[in-house]
């Protein structure tokens, strides 16, 4: 079974700074594409930023420049670097992965979600 385990959200000044993390267990056999989305109260969920297992990112428009997001292979973890952080930032944030395990489809698994809330 496949657990995706994520850490650092919290309360943070608007300009400040904040690092996720999610860590994927498991019996997994490979990790394609991994991202963060974000829920906002009354708001449908979000792409905040995806890599490929090769390095190569897309990020929303609202968070270029401030945001990034990068992947430790070896530790099948993804990381998201957030900066400048705005009131508008303030979500709920999921990791998401794209994983095959042994005998089984290739699907998407889901963190359970870190708060971040940026207010003064």
């Amino acid at each position: 079974q496949v657990q995706l385990v994520e850490s650092g959200g919290g309360l943070v000044q608007p300009g400040g700074s904040l690092r996720l993390s999610c860590a994927a267990s498991g019996s997994i056999l490979n990790i394609f594409t991994m991202g963060w989305y974000r829920q906002a109260p009354g708001n449908q969920r979000e792409l905040v930023a995806g890599i490929l297992s090769g390095g190569d990112t897309n990020y929303a428009d609202s968070v270029k420049g401030r945001f990034t997001i990068s992947r430790d292979n070896a530790k099948n973890t993804v990381y998201l670097q957030m900066n400048s952080l705005k009131p508008e930032d303030t979500a709920v944030y999921y990791c998401n992965a794209d994983i095959i395990v042994p005998w089984r489809p290739r699907r998407e698994y889901w963190g359970q979600g870190t708060q971040v809330t940026v207010s003064s």
